[in-house]
């Protein structure tokens, strides 16, 4: 019986060291620049394609319209369609005031809680220079360590089980025993589109959005991306692309064992276990 327990429950060394340090650093530089971005947003919260501004003709506006009691009412016009967000997007209340005000995303979604611009701008710039370097780290260690190669490239083998990957996902059901040492091919892929296409299209596009960058690169570059309001626009929809994977990560945390993964990432050991085991 203890022998079958042994079996059941080993530990291994999941995460070195660099990579648990980078991991913590990306989630701490992450919550700040969403939460002081939202405050950015909140100065001008509307999105347009091109290289100027179209003020008639956004392509996303989070706003409010007064009503007939006199207080503002949360609106969200996209694509021609208009959501009513009352209280959660456009309108809230600040404090303990019963009053609502007009502001995009509320007080506790932003840093700093009130409309600062100059403060949200320094926030984010900070930890996005903080974010950037620690990203490029990540990748050079991972190019060097094998990394990249070991861990995050997924073989012909796991590309073809993509399919009953996907269905098992659907199903909750997750690998045990030898077959969590490694990956999954959809945690391969999510990472590598995380890592090469969504964090580079956020960085290009935020330093799109710096006038201060034309005079050293020229502003030919900026067209590109369609011009600095497209750059805006991309810059938006990538960050909660990254949100959105965020989310999902944390559910997938929380549903293969949540103390272990977390575990895995602190101390770096991560305990194996067999379908059998209690």
């Amino acid at each position: 019986m203890a022998d079958a327990t042994i079996n059941a429950r080993r530990r291994i060394y999941r995460h070195r060291w660099p990579v648990r340090i980078m991991h913590w650093t990306n989630a701490i530089c992450f919550f700040v620049m969403l939460m002081s971005g939202l405050g950015i947003f909140n100065a001008h919260p509307s999105l347009y394609w091109g290289r100027e501004s179209d003020f008639d003709a956004p392509l996303l506006s989070i706003t409010a319209e007064r009503g007939a009691d006199g207080q503002p009412h949360g609106v969200v016009l996209a694509g021609g369609h208009r959501f009513g967000t009352d209280g959660v997007l456009g309108a809230s209340r600040v404090g303990g005031s019963g009053d609502k005000v007009q502001r995009a995303f509320p007080s506790w979604a932003t840093i700093p809680g009130p409309q600062y611009l100059a403060t949200a701008r320094n926030w984010h710039l900070f930890f996005a220079w903080v974010f950037v370097i620690n990203g490029l780290a990540y990748v050079g260690y991972s190019l060097a360590s094998g990394h990249l190669r070991r861990d995050l490239v997924p073989t012909r083998r796991e590309l073809r089980g993509i399919g009953a990957s996907i269905r098992d996902h659907l199903r909750l059901r997750h690998p045990h025993g030898e077959a969590a040492r490694r990956y999954n091919v959809l945690q391969n892929l999510a990472y590598l589109l995380v890592i090469f296409v969504v964090l580079p299209l956020i960085v290009v596009a935020g330093l799109a959005m710096s006038p201060r960058l034309d005079t050293l690169f020229g502003a030919g570059w900026v067209d590109l991306l369609g011009g600095r309001q497209s750059a805006r626009t991309l810059h938006f929809i990538a960050a909660f692309t990254l949100l959105a994977f965020l989310v999902v990560h944390l559910f997938e945390v929380a549903v293969t064992g949540l103390w272990n993964n977390l575990r895995s990432m602190i101390t770096g050991t991560y305990e194996l276990r067999d379908e059998a085991s209690p």
